[in-house]
């Protein structure tokens, strides 16, 4: 027997058929508990679950969790793939979720044994997986938020934008809250300034004469807005700058704690230049992959460190791999980029790449794959 689960985010049509490719029952469920649960349940009566393979477009979710959990072969269908092969149930390509369903089933039929099955991943690895991922977007927030504290004082305070290098510096984030306003700082002196420095731990060893010429120089503003209104818009996003560098800061505590005690931990660390989070984005991202991975080349190629070949007669054609787990191919390469700094080996591939012509990315990645 064979199941297709066609899944949506509302509800979802599931088909199971036999041998001969007949249909034996198929109906829609809601998605919420008693859909589940009712499905289940539906689906243990063709049969026991170990014995029932379920195939569906998706690797990951609620839905793929329940199924691995009820002990159902789960078969991750990717719809490029699902969608090439619609004309082999008709020209038109038909598309409606019940017959979704039965394609995904009648394609599990006939072509499972070149299809690989789900292996549910150790719970730490997908906890760091998380963790991590979490971290990243946390990251492009606080840089997205950064941006638009940036454009708020070059709108309305250029001097504040310009004293320190690093607008995310915490000294930074301390001066704007003392002065968010070109009127807040009108009676500041450079040995006021070195004061506040060293109150706030400043270790950027410049002088607060040469602080102040960097305030002075900047241009001036001519905003129409109001002093207390400038005053919350800077403070405000001051404030959710700062939030989510402490989060990270948090994330950062977690991700190093769940690391140390990861299986993989000890196998990796001693890799050059990897950092701690790093090493946890690679096992995050790249342990699924080798809980599952047959061979080194299919490693290679689902995390982008390999190209696409592509040949026809006499046209032969070698381009860039977009179908990739762009997170892992993003841990990978950071980790080869920062290793050439620090072993001679990696230094030498990378710089033979470039000696041949490669751009920067394409040299980093013939790195990660060695």
């Amino acid at each position: 027997m064979f199941a297709g689960w066609d899944w949506a985010t509302g509800s979802h049509d599931v088909t199971v058929i036999d041998q001969a490719g007949t249909r034996t029952d198929r109906w829609a469920l809601a998605h919420t508990e008693t859909g589940m649960t009712t499905t289940l349940a539906r689906l243990r009566r063709h049969g026991d679950p170990a014995d029932l393979p379920v195939a569906i477009e998706t690797t990951r979710g609620l839905v793929v969790d329940r199924m691995l959990a009820a002990g159902h072969p789960v078969i991750p269908i990717h719809p490029n793939a699902f969608n090439a092969i619609r004309p082999r149930w008709g020209a038109a390509r038909a598309k409606t979720d019940p017959g979704d369903s039965f394609k995904l089933a009648d394609y599990l039929r006939t072509d499972g044994h070149q299809l690989r099955t789900l292996t549910p991943t150790m719970a730490e690895t997908l906890e760091l997986q998380a963790l991590t991922r979490q971290r990243s977007d946390h990251v492009e927030a606080r840089i997205t938020a950064v941006n638009q504290l940036a454009a708020l004082l070059d709108e309305h305070w250029p001097g504040g934008k310009a004293v320190f290098a690093s607008l995310d510096s915490d000294i930074a984030l301390s001066f704007l809250d003392q002065y968010p306003t070109p009127q807040a700082a009108a009676r500041l002196t450079p040995a006021r300034l070195e004061a506040f420095c060293t109150q706030h731990g400043y270790s950027g060893r410049r002088p607060g004469s040469v602080l102040i010429e960097r305030l002075r120089a900047a241009p001036h503003a001519a905003s129409r807005l109001s002093p207390q209104i400038v005053t919350q818009l800077v403070t405000i996003q001051v404030r959710t700058v700062r939030a989510i560098r402490a989060i990270i800061r948090e994330l950062d505590t977690t991700i190093a704690n769940a690391t140390t005690t990861h299986p993989y931990a000890a196998l990796i660390a001693g890799l050059p230049r990897i950092g701690t989070i790093n090493l946890a984005q690679i096992i995050g991202e790249i342990g699924p992959m080798l809980e599952r991975a047959t061979s080194f080349a299919q490693l290679t190629a689902e995390t982008g460190a390999a190209p696409v070949t592509k040949e026809s007669g006499k046209h032969r054609a070698v381009t860039f791999r977009h179908a990739v787990n762009r997170r892992a191919r993003q841990a990978l390469t950071t980790w080869a980029d920062n290793s050439r700094h620090g072993n001679d080996w990696a230094a030498t591939i990378y710089n033979q790449a470039r000696a041949r012509g490669k751009r920067h990315p394409h040299a980093i990645r013939i790195l990660t794959r060695a």
